[in-house]
């Protein structure tokens, strides 16, 4: 039996978690063999868990559903350690990455974020943004239906020498040490003799989520990611096979389950990028589907995108329905509380992040997206731009300046205003269209590419959104004062089935 290095610690005291965080990473090889050891340091962290909810729960000062949400997600992601250490053959850089970068630097102590949090928000009046979301280059070896950066066979993307940087700054400003990589296809990317590995290997204290289509993991990219150990691949999936292949082409599927092999073997920790559309929602969140996926192909996490209309040949049809989003926040929770996974959806967990999390969400100061023309947006699915890095480097600025642009902060402000409202709808973009039409005649920010110049031009697309929104709102007020206010049971009403389509919103044709 472990003993604790410090017992005179308290054990709802950070450092105490702090400590226990650094004996696992100690006694890994350990861990992975002894049941009783590992059950010790999971039922320790699982008491304090269920201790500071309940603290919360007396305090009265978060509402009941929120805390439940935050309880039950933290669990999850406490499972997922464990099943870190038992299924995977984690390298030790992985180790590090995991349990010292992730879990402890990230999620208990965040000592970087908050020796920057102080002199920031002193100078700006806000927190300091969380992340940076980059797609340093637009070019994909696919072409997939509907895709939201429309990419295939381009040359645009941003020189190593601006992505590289890029990620300092975030470092040094703001003591980020979380970047989310996206594209095109990241694993495609080439600059001065540099990929997003390099970038990785550049960066060995921040941790990289990469979402990939999977498909240019060799067995060469997945020993390279076991010798990183601080960049994860999330793999997008449509569903089954026949869905997948269908959006992304033949053989898409196959080639994904060979990667997720080839992961798996190296000891790579990876996950799941599933888009849900109005067709194929009750096929990515079944119980059979979530148990292959993370039970027999070894995934320890997923997102959930729900379709955006934005990108090529964008459509208001392929959006979930109010409905059908409903049973997704339904279904996803039972999911999340009865099989302990990590499976987070943007637009039905803002109770976890706070509402927007570009907004002002998860840290509070919300995040950037930077496209491979240095466009900068509020996120990947609000397309629309009101300063480009390049131009900002180029009269001797830094990510500050981007941050102090007054359409970011007419989005925060937004944020700070709705926060105590109902977080079941975050999404300013789906959810609050009519606001951001308000922003964009304000602020005047340019489309970044022609088909967001399309749709802030089409009548009808604003009248779907805005239609939608209104759908949606009716029904999840009702959720939101049952199951977050009042703290009862998370249910909806039964004719809430994945298959059940609203009459009520019009699509743009």
């Amino acid at each position: 039996m472990i003993t604790n290095a410090q017992p005179a610690l308290p054990a709802n005291s950070p450092r105490y978690l702090t400590l226990l965080v650094e004996r696992m990473v100690e006694l890994a090889p350990l861990l992975a063999r002894s049941q009783n050891t590992r059950r010790w340091i999971v039922h320790t962290l699982e008491h304090r868990i269920h201790e500071q909810a309940e603290l919360q729960r007396k305090a009265g000062q978060e509402l009941p559903g929120l805390i439940a949400d935050q309880e039950a997600f933290a669990l999850a992601l406490l499972r997922v350690g464990e099943r870190a250490l038992t299924e995977y053959h984690l390298s030790k850089p992985w180790l590090r990455g995991l349990f010292s970068i992730l879990m402890r630097d990230l999620f208990i102590e965040k000592k970087r974020r908050r020796e920057a949090a102080e002199t920031f928000r002193a100078q700006y009046g806000y927190d300091q943004p969380s992340f940076l979301t980059i797609s340093p280059f637009k070019g994909c070896n696919l072409r997939c239906i509907g895709c939201y950066a429309d990419s295939g066979a381009n040359t645009q993307k941003l020189d190593w020498d601006i992505v590289d940087r890029l990620v300092t700054e975030a470092e040094t400003l703001w003591g980020a040490q979380f970047m989310v990589i996206s594209g095109g296809e990241p694993l495609a990317y080439r600059s001065q003799g540099k990929t997003i590995l390099d970038l990785a290997a550049n960066h060995p204290n921040t941790f990289f989520l990469m979402y990939t289509n999977g498909t240019l993991i060799t067995e060469a990219v997945a020993q390279r990611l076991s010798e990183l150990g601080n960049l994860t691949p999330a793999i997008s999936l449509e569903g089954w096979r026949e869905q997948t292949d269908q959006r992304r082409g033949p053989g898409v599927f196959d080639k994904v389950m060979a990667a997720m092999d080839r992961l798996y073997q190296a000891g790579v920790p990876f996950g799941v990028s599933l888009t849900a559309t109005r067709h194929n929602v009750q096929t990515i969140l079944s119980e059979e589907f979530i148990d292959f996926l993370f039970f027999e192909r070894h995934a320890l996490y997923g997102w959930i995108f729900q379709y955006m209309p934005i990108g090529r040949a964008f459509t208001l049809d392929l959006m979930p329905t109010p409905q059908q989003r409903l049973w997704m926040w339904r279904q996803s929770w039972y999911l999340i509380r009865q099989k302990r996974i990590i499976l987070a959806d943007f637009w039905n967990h803002g109770t976890l992040v706070g509402g927007c999390i570009s907004a002002g969400g998860y840290g509070k100061g919300g995040y950037f997206y930077i496209d491979w023309n240095g466009n900068v947006s509020p996120c990947v699915f609000v397309p629309y731009t009101a300063i480009n890095i390049k131009e900002v480097y180029a009269r001797g600025g830094n990510l500050n300046d981007v941050y102090r642009e007054p359409f970011f902060a007419g989005i925060r402000r937004w944020q700070t205003s709705y926060q105590h409202q109902n977080l079941l709808a975050p999404c300013l973009i789906r959810d609050h269209h009519d606001v951001l039409r308000t922003l964009i005649k304000e602020h005047e920010p340019e489309p970044s590419d022609e088909n967001a110049r399309a749709a802030l031009l089409d009548p009808s697309y604003a009248e779907g959104l805005i239609n939608y929104a209104q759908s949606f709102q009716r029904l999840a007020d009702v959720v939101w004062q049952r199951t977050y206010v009042e703290g009862g049971p998370a249910e909806v009403s039964d004719n809430l089935t994945p298959e059940f389509a609203s009459s009520e919103v019009k699509s743009a044709p």
